[in-house]
């Protein structure tokens, strides 16, 4: 299966934080997207790994993805070196995307920074023709794909973005698919430890940073992501 966007992050969740609105507005555009977890977030304070696939596949099917999987990596511990890279370069060639969303460039969480530079390496690695890889179960080696673009989400840190994508109409989806998350997220009757990330505020926060960031281009709501390079554009007509 060919993918138009192939969505990473380091824990079931950071996607749909990240670049939940953006996703949804590109699957109703008629845009396969597919997303890949690095762990199953089991270091998490609150719920448990088992928990979580149940939420992430949720999550998913309220996004409309056409594709789910999770690498497995160690929660926490995962590096960038070549084995974790191997598997991320498999992924890409699976899919075959043309835009690679991953975690954002700097953030509290040390997971998302390593994360978006492992994920980052293996789309530049991924190119390359004497990397051989061969997907499990498969007989046939995989040919080499380089993904156009790499954008990062914004997490945690209000890191200023480098474009903004209008989101207005799609802040809904966003939300049901992160409160799919409910082991993680606001619950007043929850009765396990408080989090930076299980408070009402930090709720309210995603949606008051897509709110203001859509002030700011004059749209309701809007996501923020960071670029390796410049953004081209084809005439002054399509930034407006």
């Amino acid at each position: 299966m060919k993918l138009d966007i192939l969505a990473f992050g380091a824990h079931p969740d950071d996607v749909e934080l990240g670049a939940g609105a953006t996703v949804a507005k590109e699957i109703e555009q008629g845009k396969k997207v597919g997303i890949v977890d690095l762990t199953r977030g089991e270091l998490g304070t609150r719920g448990s790994a088992e928990i979580r696939d149940q939420e992430a596949h949720n999550a998913a099917k309220l996004l409309g993805v056409a594709v789910r999987e999770n690498l497995g990596f160690a929660d926490g511990f995962f590096v960038n070196d070549k084995a974790h890279q191997i598997e991320i370069i498999k992924m890409i060639r699976k899919y075959r995307p043309e835009i690679v969303l991953c975690n954002t460039i700097d953030d509290r969480h040390i997971d998302h920074e390593k994360g978006s530079k492992l994920v980052s390496d293996a789309c530049f690695l991924s190119g390359l023709i004497k990397i051989d890889t061969k997907f499990d179960g498969e007989e046939e080696w995989q040919e080499p794909w380089r993904p156009k673009v790499v954008y990062h989400y914004i997490q945690w840190k209000n890191i200023e973005p480098d474009f903004v994508v209008d989101v207005s109409g799609f802040i809904d989806r966003k939300t049901k698919a992160i409160l799919a998350y409910s082991s993680q997220f606001y619950d007043p009757k929850s009765d396990e430890p408080e989090t930076p990330i299980s408070s009402k505020n930090f709720i309210d926060s995603v949606h008051y940073r897509a709110r203001d960031l859509g002030r700011l281009i004059g749209v309701e709501f809007a996501e923020g992501f960071t670029v390796e390079r410049f953004v081209a554009v084809k005439s002054l007509q399509d930034l407006i």
